[in-house]
Formats: structure tokens, C-alpha cells, sequence
């Protein structure tokens, strides 16, 4: 048996005001657990994604998270009624729980003025090759992005498309 206080298990950098990797804490093999806090307007991922291989659940402990779901295309793809391709949005408040399968596109983001406290629990830990879209200002549309360290401290979201940074999160 592994025992962990949450608030002492470091958070790793992230678009998460906090994002606590419960799992490698307790020597988790096959599950993935993190411990997420949000500030309004953070989001858990860098961007719209989806997981190959790994079903995704999110239990809210605190506030409201808003997720957009669906199927994404580029934005010259979208037709008028669906401008970024998802195809809807559900809010999730404390009490509730999500499910996203293997390879369903997902964003949560706390869009209120609360804070959010969430865990994320994956299975298998394995989740295969994850794919990020973000727009990119030079390409004028959203693009596949890598993410990749800018220094020490912080990480940035690159276009695959044009090499062009998108967002840098410290």
C-alpha cells in the first residue's frame, strides 16, 4: 500500500494552476491519476485533444469545468452552424463526472470566476500517441502542436505546421 497527501506531491508545469501526478506519487502501474486545480480561464490540457489509446475520466471535487467535445476539424473544413468542428459543450460541476473513450477530442477549461479542483483518471497509463490542435496565428487556423520545454521552468506549444510557437506556460 502507497499513502500520499495531495498537497505534498509536486506540481508539474502545466496550463493548470496545479496538476499533481497522484499516480507516479503512489506507484501507480496501470492508472493514471492527476490532481488538477484550476484558476478561471485554465484549462487541464494545452490544447483541443484526444488520446489514442487511453479512456479519460474527470471527477469535479470543486466548481464548475466546461468541456468541448466532438470530432475537430480546421476551421476552412467547419461548416456555418459548427464553426470550429465540436460538437458540443457540457459543464460539469463538483459531484459530477465525465467520461471521454479511447480517441474522443476533449478541452475542460474552468470558465468561471471559481476555482476548479478536478482529478483525471486514465486507463491503461499507457495512453498512446495523444494529438493537441491550437490555432496558430501564422498559419491562420488551428493546427496539430507539439509541446516541448522552453527552459527550466516552462513549456511551450509549437506548430507542427510552421514551427511557430503558440503558447508558453510557466
Amino acid at each position: 500500500m502507497e499513502h500520499v497527501r495531495v498537497d505534498e506531491v509536486d506540481s508539474w508545469t502545466s496550463p493548470a494552476s496545479a496538476k499533481r501526478p497522484l499516480s507516479r506519487a503512489l506507484g501507480a502501474e496501470d492508472v493514471t491519476i492527476n490532481h488538477y486545480e484550476l484558476a478561471p480561464g485554465e484549462s487541464f490540457a494545452f490544447g483541443y485533444h484526444s488520446h489514442e489509446g487511453q479512456e479519460e475520466v474527470f471527477y469535479v471535487l470543486e466548481g464548475t469545468a466546461t468541456f468541448t467535445t466532438g470530432k475537430p476539424r480546421r476551421d476552412a473544413e467547419a461548416s456555418s452552424g459548427d464553426a470550429a468542428g465540436e460538437n458540443g459543450e457540457v459543464r460539469v460541476a463538483a459531484g459530477e463526472a465525465v467520461r471521454f473513450a479511447p480517441g474522443e477530442w476533449q478541452q475542460g477549461v474552468n470558465g468561471t470566476d471559481e476555482r476548479v479542483v478536478a482529478l483525471a483518471i486514465g486507463a491503461p497509463a499507457e495512453m498512446g500517441e495523444t494529438t493537441i490542435l491550437r490555432e496558430c496565428a501564422d498559419c491562420g487556423e488551428r493546427t496539430e502542436q507539439a509541446v516541448q520545454p522552453a527552459d527550466e521552468n516552462a513549456l511551450v506549444t509549437v506548430c507542427e505546421d510552421c514551427g511557430a510557437e503558440t503558447a508558453r506556460f510557466d
